[in-house]
């Protein structure tokens, strides 16, 4: 029998670098799947729908949304972005592990859904340097600095309620932690009961 996969979910502050995390760590372990989302703008020149997105119209979306059809979902400046729920399914169901990396509240949705998924925080080695990280993409003003750097605090509290904790120090050793957690999860006794059957079995020879 098939080993149903593993849903792996990533998320934390903005500015804990989850996008930089999750990219490495893709790229090192091909046999992760990224989770790709649904949603309702228009593909931009060079995306391909099932490959960057899969691209519905707004009444296909809402009505996916009335079905219960999405682990989570957000209208982002008028557009829907969403994660499916039947190709999350589709895909743990024929072994597959997938890799989701979202928001905190998103993520609060999906652990809803998914219970049995894997949810690791990832948090900044401090706050001081969340500030650095966040002040260094230049985009802030002091306001607005001041609005996430609230938001990351009580985002952080949140975060007690995942499973794994990961300190971004360095992105390498972030993606080896989050590498080691997805490998331990494979080695649980209950992923694991036909091993004890064989023996069973082969004592009963």
């Amino acid at each position: 029998m098939k080993k149903k996969g593993l849903l792996i979910v990533v998320s934390g502050p903005s500015g804990t670098g989850k996008g930089t995390v999750c990219t490495k760590l893709l790229q090192e372990t091909p046999e992760l799947a990224y989770s790709i989302s649904a949603t309702t703008r228009a593909p931009r020149e060079g995306e391909k729908d099932g490959v960057n997105y899969y691209f519905l119209t707004k009444e296909a979306f809402e009505k996916k949304i009335a079905a219960g059809g999405f682990l989570e979902h957000a209208n982002v400046y008028g557009n829907y972005y969403g994660t499916p729920l039947d190709k999350v399914e589709e895909s743990l169901a024929g072994g597959q592990d997938i890799l989701l990396e979202i928001d905190i509240q998103g993520a609060m949705n999906v652990m809803a859904k998914c219970p049995q998924g894997i949810f690791i925080f990832l948090l900044p080695p401090s706050l001081k340097e969340l500030e650095h990280r966040i002040r260094g993409r230049g985009s802030e003003t002091p306001e607005s600095l001041e609005r996430r750097m609230n938001a990351a605090k009580d985002e952080i509290e949140i975060g007690k309620k995942y499973q794994y904790v990961v300190v971004n120090d360095t992105v390498d050793h972030a993606v080896e932690q989050i590498k080691d957690i997805w490998m331990a999860e494979h080695c649980r006794v209950a992923k694991n009961q036909e091993l004890f059957e064989v023996l069973e079995h082969e004592e009963r020879k």
